[in-house]
């Protein structure tokens, strides 16, 4: 157990595969936003979430917001950690902060905030099952 998950609401381990390196020899760069993205999925599933549950019953959640700052890069076969942690903004948004750290020495890789509406025959609207479920009434 890395000593990060106490701080976080849900943190999932990779490792880089050689695909998501680029002539450099360093991941490139959208690759992060795939592992943002996996690791909010992967919360989301494990607090019982479910996008095609949530879209049979007419409700989306859909990115609206990303920031990254990239800190330092990962290569092939580095084994990495992303964390976040989640907060309810106004009444439709959901927004994740995230991290990546590098294992086992922990190297802060990049940092990401997400942002995420919930929308119904595209409008805004609330996701209340989706905030009731993270525990953020």
């Amino acid at each position: 157990m890395h000593s990060l998950k106490g701080n976080y609401d849900f943190c999932l381990e990779f490792r880089v595969r050689d695909y998501e390196c680029d002539l450099q020899g360093i991941v490139n760069n959208a690759n992060y936003q795939h592992y943002l993205e996996h690791a909010r999925h992967e919360y989301l599933v494990s607090k019982g979430v479910s996008f095609s549950d949530l879209h049979d019953a007419g409700l989306d959640l859909v990115v609206v917001r990303v920031e990254i700052d990239y800190k330092y890069p990962l290569r092939s076969r580095d084994t990495f950690m992303v964390c976040l942690n989640v907060k309810r903004k106004g009444n439709v948004r959901i927004v994740f902060e995230q991290d990546i750290f590098r294992l086992p020495d922990l190297k802060h890789i990049a940092s990401g905030i997400v942002t995420g509406a919930g929308m119904r025959n595209g409008r805004p609207v609330s996701p209340e099952e989706v905030i009731s479920r993270l525990g953020l009434v």
